[in-house]
């Protein structure tokens, strides 16, 4: 049974997948006596609020948090060995395209083929998008598309480019700071410098255009700018070779918030390639 925080499916089902109830059948059947039986309540304290920080209704969750996906193997994607693979995805399919796809997660992965991005195309990078791009660039690779979380690739417009929280964050700061270069009253800048969360940020700037502005175009035009300059210098000071980069933004819910100028083409580019 699903508990507290225990998110749930479109048909009312809690969103326990096979693996777990697999899990708990194997753990707990051989302490049952013949004919008993046993009821289960799976309770995650914090997931109803954990959940608000999740794509989890992107996919169909709502209310709580899943427990476990149909693996249950946890991929260590920050591990030093782990962009090592990265690396050899790449290497292995730089001789097929000279315009890439970095994703930085499923979400990204998942979001880009259903926008008809071919699926081998597309390369993930985890929180590795710094030495990725300069992979790119050293293998030849002739454009990157980096498709990805607007709370993940904002960061690269500050010139973080590993962007593992543990590493460094900045993404209320960098986004208060592109609202106050875009002209945004101090008001408004205090409550987008005081939110939790980017996307919470992204939440206060369409809620002030419903009363006729356009600050999230605004805004993120110039962070997805920001993020295609820095990349291209960050590969630029670290092995002196160019490369076009472009960017695709989007939200929690997977809706695309915003393409650069580049961005746009090399998606259109890529998907008309399909």
């Amino acid at each position: 049974m699903g508990g507290e925080g225990i998110g749930r499916l479109a048909n009312g089902q809690p969103a326990i997948y096979q693996y777990a109830k697999q899990l708990l059948t194997t753990n707990l059947e051989p302490l049952l006596q013949i004919g008993q039986t046993i009821r289960v309540t799976l309770i995650l304290p914090e997931g109803r609020q954990l959940a608000k920080r999740t794509s989890n209704e992107a996919f169909g969750v709502v209310e709580g948090l899943s427990l476990l996906g149909t693996a249950g193997i946890s991929q260590p994607l920050s591990a030093p060995g782990q962009l090592e693979a990265y690396r050899t995805e790449l290497q292995a399919k730089r001789d097929q395209f000279d315009c890439l796809v970095f994703c930085v997660g499923e979400n990204g992965l998942d979001l880009a083929q259903k926008l008809g991005i071919p699926a081998n195309r597309l390369v993930k990078t985890a929180n590795w998008l710094g030495p990725m791009l300069v992979e790119a660039a050293e293998q030849g690779v002739q454009a990157v598309l980096l498709f990805g979380y607007h709370g993940k690739l904002i960061k690269l417009a500050g010139g973080i480019f590993h962007t593992h929280h543990h590493v460094a964050d900045g993404r209320i700061e960098l986004l208060t700071a592109h609202c106050a270069q875009a002209g945004i009253p101090t008001a408004d800048l205090q409550a987008i410098f005081s939110c939790k969360t980017a996307e919470d940020g992204l939440q206060y700037l369409r809620q002030l255009d419903q009363h006729g502005s356009d600050w999230v175009n605004t805004v993120y035009g110039a962070i997805a700018h920001a993020i295609d300059q820095r990349s291209q210098t960050y590969i630029q000071n670290h092995c002196d070779r160019s490369i076009s980069i472009g960017s695709v933004l989007f939200d929690r819910r997977r809706q695309i918030i915003v393409c650069s100028s580049l961005g746009t083409n090399l998606l259109n580019r890529v998907c008309s390639a399909s």
